[in-house]
């Protein structure tokens, strides 16, 4: 039996059992999908049996399960750990979505729903291709460790201590995932560089309670004042982030890696309008392309304080509040960022309030070169599945785990994206595109069917 011909003619069945995983609201971050988010994780433990694969396990943690499954089975060949996660973000705004949030539902070519994209339906490309290739081939061409785990969208806290506690278990030749985007539409791509994220919160107290802004106004403190001048002080009129020594480590990109990067068939007009905003801005000096990909940013995530409901009420609020974020470069170093900004930010402030600063995550940075042979496997199964050309980019956003691996057990980590830069994750109608869909479970069952023609790497 033809492998591309049964991934096609089992497509509504791929569809469906889709559709069923998501209408699982395992929504990791509130304590109500508890028992959501472990139906979730017995859904993907059944779905890996299913498949084929062997010693599925659902390992307990002090938030929620991960998944694990396995075949050993080729021997001489590469092993590779597949990475993905069930859990998702919460839906909430309810009144945006067009159709209900885990009532998946296909429109114009895309499938609709909480975790299509992010990361429910890219994970389920991978599941879908092992066991096309079990049931045309009866075994795998190479060996697999599968970790589904529940709890990326909320800092992937318990991700830690297993890789810790397991690190023989899965050791491999190489990581892959799927929690990335394509360039564009039309454009397979393989990302080999990630920004990492520092997440702040800081508090700013003034006086002991609100206070009437008539009575006090004029001589006490104002928390919210004082915050927004804190603010307006992060960046200089180029764009830059002003804490001292925030650029120090910041390394350079070569040459040749700049211009790549920029010849890429990425449109900025699309960007534009994914946007939705009258113009953009950011660090001058650099394209679009770099400032996303390449650069460190300081942005602030949201802000609260004092009366914010109807009508009218003069106080003037004892505390101010807000909540931002560093997206960070090689080789930047969390930790000293993290020092740097809370230093600046300290010293800004006024003596007329007292502030408390958290660190509420932390994440590194990572980037590869994406010579090792791998990547060249993957980047001709791309093109074989989609029959387009696929190309290497770089990502703004942050995967914890691929620093996690790659620091562990050093080995290459190939970030497959079948989703698309304007498919909301995290936001309201968040979707998918069949084509995208369809066209990853051809492209990585190919990949994997490739790489068992490839010897595994010695032994470390």
């Amino acid at each position: 039996m033809d492998l591309i011909r049964y991934i096609q003619d089992n497509q509504e069945n791929h569809l469906n059992e889709l559709k069923e995983f998501l209408r699982i609201p395992s929504v990791s971050a509130k304590s109500e999908h508890k028992a959501d988010v472990q139906r979730a994780a017995k859904w993907v433990a059944d779905n890996l049996r299913a498949a084929g694969l062997d010693n599925i396990e659902i390992h307990d943690t002090p938030m929620h399960p991960i998944v694990y499954g396995e075949s050993l089975k080729a021997p001489g060949k590469p092993t590779l750990l597949i990475y993905g996660h069930y859990d998702v973000q919460p839906a909430e705004p309810l009144e945006l979505w067009t159709s209900p949030a885990f009532e998946p539902t296909v429109r114009n070519g895309n499938l609709y729903g909480r975790g299509t994209a992010d990361d429910k339906g890219q994970t389920h490309i991978h599941l879908k291709a092992i066991e096309s290739l079990m049931r045309v081939y009866g075994r795998l061409p190479i060996n697999v460790k599968v970790m589904i785990e529940g709890e990326e969208e909320v800092g992937s806290k318990s991700l830690e201590d297993f890789l810790a506690k397991n690190r023989k278990k899965l050791d491999a030749d190489a990581l892959v995932l799927s929690d990335t985007s394509m360039l564009a539409p039309g454009v397979p791509s393989i990302t080999y560089g990630l920004r990492g994220l520092n997440y702040f919160q800081l508090e700013i107290t003034g006086a002991a309670q609100d206070l009437h802004s008539g009575v006090f106004g004029g001589a006490a403190p104002n928390p919210l004042t004082i915050l927004a001048e804190l603010i307006a002080k992060l960046h200089d009129r180029n764009g830059r982030v002003t804490v001292p020594g925030f650029y120090d480590d910041v390394a350079s990109l070569p040459r040749a890696e700049r211009k790549a990067l920029n010849s890429l068939p990425w449109k900025e007009k699309d960007f534009r309008k994914t946007v939705g905003a009258r113009d953009l801005n950011g660090e001058k000096g650099f394209t679009v392309v770099e400032r996303l990909w390449t650069r460190p940013t300081l942005e602030v995530n949201g802000i609260w304080g004092g009366y914010i409901g109807e009508g009218a009420k003069t106080v003037i609020p004892s505390k101010a509040s807000m909540k931002f974020s560093c997206r960070l470069v090689p080789d930047q170093d969390p930790k000293t960022i993290t020092r740097l900004v809370e230093k600046y930010i300290r010293g800004l402030l006024p003596k007329t309030v007292t502030a408390k600063f958290e660190v509420l995550s932390t994440g590194k940075p990572w980037a590869a070169p994406y010579t090792h042979p791998i990547f060249q496997t993957a980047q001709k199964a791309l093109e074989e599945g989609f029959k387009k050309k696929a190309v290497f980019i770089r990502e703004g956003g942050s995967i914890p785990l691929v620093t996690q691996i790659y620091d562990t057990f050093k080995v290459p980590c190939v970030l497959l994206g079948f989703g698309l830069p304007d498919e909301n994750a995290h936001a309201p109608d968040e979707h998918i595109r069949l084509e995208n869909y369809f066209g990853g479970i051809r492209a990585v069952a190919l990949f994997y069917q490739k790489l068992g023609e490839m010897q595994a790497a010695p032994a470390r």
